[in-house]
């Protein structure tokens, strides 16, 4: 087996520019934009109990979250904070996303743990189980 060259090589990605693999700090910056974002609308739309209290309030900025990123990312290929971060998802394979998985890759990163545990070219569980990786879009 070869060794890569370069992150993305193995799966077929350029080097650099337009769909070559997204780095760390971009990535991190689009899941800040993403949950600010969500913070904000889910204090609006709920009041200020999202970010102080219990119940079912306690999980608006997540539920938020979810219905954002699920939405744009079926729509646009990016979330929010993966818009402005100029970075989003797409299948290996070329094919569009489709509906459902942008939303069960978003479930699963809501669950953390998929999300965290990277695989081979700084892909989560969740993109090697759905067949996605997240790309430059500059």
């Amino acid at each position: 087996m070869a060794v890569a060259d370069y992150p993305g090589s193995s799966i077929g990605l350029p080097e650099s520019g337009r769909g070559s693999l997204a780095g760390w700090w971009p990535r991190i910056g689009a899941m800040i934009g993403d949950w600010a974002a969500s913070m904000i609308v889910a204090t609006l739309a709920f009041g200020t109990e999202v970010l102080t209290g219990s119940g079912w309030r306690s999980f608006m900025i997540l539920a938020v979250y979810f219905v954002e990123a699920s939405l744009l990312t079926a729509l646009t290929g990016s979330s929010f904070g993966q818009s402005i971060a100029r970075i989003g998802v797409t299948r290996l394979d070329g094919q569009p996303l489709g509906w459902w998985r942008p939303v069960v890759r978003t479930a699963l990163k809501c669950v953390v743990i998929p999300a965290v545990v990277v695989g081979a070219e700084r892909r989560g569980l969740n993109d090697l189980l759905l067949g996605t990786v997240v790309v430059n879009r500059r």
